[in-house]
């Protein structure tokens, strides 16, 4: 298995267990305030959890925080953006079809950040995420603050690049029309513990 998740749980955290192969992802759902962006974090070694979390059999603890997060990868509701301008924040740049497929103009490569829309700056995020080449993608409404046309071409680059690279994706979304399109598991949390549905 890719991705392990034994009886999390945290602060704010309810108990959740799943088990995720290459190329598939796993919806999560819930009410506000269940806990849903906590796990996320809990996940990407980012706050405080009890419980096991494996990728590949790799325990999470025992491996140095920085590589657990290069491969584990969050894409938070909010991305951080500490520098001046766009490029300062990617380990590379990304392959100019990603650029095309998200409307992105490949200008934006240099441009300041205080200058981006929040629409620009979450796609930003995700293609600085995709270019860490990540084994597994923990999204947090990553289309939440995009219209339909640019939510969609985001949700098909996502899962073409889980298709084609074999990755995971632990998904958080309100969009019924984005949760149908996955062909994957769903997570239902509710503030006792999540329950795991199978393909939606």
């Amino acid at each position: 298995m890719l991705f392990e998740v034994k009886d999390l749980q945290g602060q704010n955290v309810p108990p959740v267990s799943f088990v995720l192969k290459g190329g598939e992802v796993l919806t999560v759902q819930g009410e506000s305030g269940v806990g849903k962006s906590q796990m996320l974090r809990a996940l990407a070694d980012l706050s405080p959890h009890e419980g096991e979390v494996r990728l590949e059999g790799d325990e999470q603890q025992a491996m140095p925080a920085t590589e657990w997060r290069r491969r584990v990868v969050l894409v938070p509701a909010e991305s951080g953006w500490w520098a001046d301008t766009v490029a300062e924040h990617f380990a590379e740049r990304p392959p100019e079809e990603w650029w095309g497929r998200l409307r992105l103009k490949p200008a934006l490569w240099d441009a300041p950040v205080e200058r981006l829309s929040s629409g620009e700056r979450q796609r930003l995020a995700v293609l600085r995420a995709l270019v860490l080449e990540p084994r597994v993608l923990l999204l947090d409404e990553p289309t939440a603050n995009l219209d339909r046309s640019n939510a969609r071409a985001m949700a098909d680059l996502l899962l073409d690049y889980v298709d084609e690279h074999g990755a995971a994706a632990v998904w958080v979304s309100h969009n019924p029309d984005e949760i149908a399109a996955h062909d994957g598991q769903r997570l239902e949390m509710t503030r006792e513990g999540g329950v795991l549905h199978g393909s939606v």
